[in-house]
């Protein structure tokens, strides 16, 4: 009886994932996007997502100054994607921080990760960093500087390691099925851009 007590309460309280998303007060209906219960979104009204998202357990979505997830994204687990940064204000403005709606040295910057990139695990992304489509950011990644198209990056702060086209170019020579679909989003021009 304990056994069975212990497992209905896991799965009452365990991380879920949430089928299809709607931005709070209105927008369209992303049927194919996921995100775990067991991440927090800020401000999720200033959140602008892609349909096909991927967004994994124990992640901080931060869009309190705007924040633009591009179709097919992953953003896996324990990544921080921030929009505002308060570090220096706290410092600066000290016990006259609490409540202030500007305090000094307060940095909101939008965010925006082009379509289907993949941000790997205990990465952080910046406030103002845009990060191009088809990016691979890798894992522990601290990402504070504009990311190109199909770059691979990673480190402290995170640096052009590669690019992403050259392992994609050897996977469709091997399956040239998926050709069509991968030049429909990969291809600068596009709508999604």
């Amino acid at each position: 009886m304990k056994r069975l007590i212990n497992r209905v309460w896991r799965a009452l309280v365990a991380p879920r994932m949430v089928y299809g998303w709607r931005r709070p007060g209105g927008g369209r209906w992303l049927a194919h996007t996921r995100i775990s219960t067991a991440t927090r979104i800020e401000r999720p009204e200033q959140l602008d997502l892609g349909d096909h998202v991927y967004i994994g357990p124990f992640n901080l979505i931060d869009a309190s100054g705007g924040l633009r997830i591009g179709e097919g994204c992953q953003i896996t687990t324990h990544c921080a994607l921030l929009s505002h940064s308060s570090h220096q204000a706290l410092r600066l403005a000290g016990r006259a921080y609490w409540g202030h709606a500007a305090p000094p040295g307060l940095v909101r910057r939008a965010v925006a990760i082009g379509p289907y990139t993949f941000i790997g695990p205990h990465s952080t992304v910046m406030p103002g960093v845009s990060i191009g489509r088809g990016v691979l950011v890798r894992a522990y990644s601290y990402v504070d500087a504009d990311v190109p198209d199909f770059a691979i990056v990673g480190g402290q702060p995170a640096r052009v390691l590669g690019d992403t086209r050259d392992a994609d170019r050897r996977a469709l020579e091997a399956d040239p099925a998926w050709q069509a679909s991968y030049a429909a989003w990969a291809h600068p021009g596009d709508a999604d851009a």
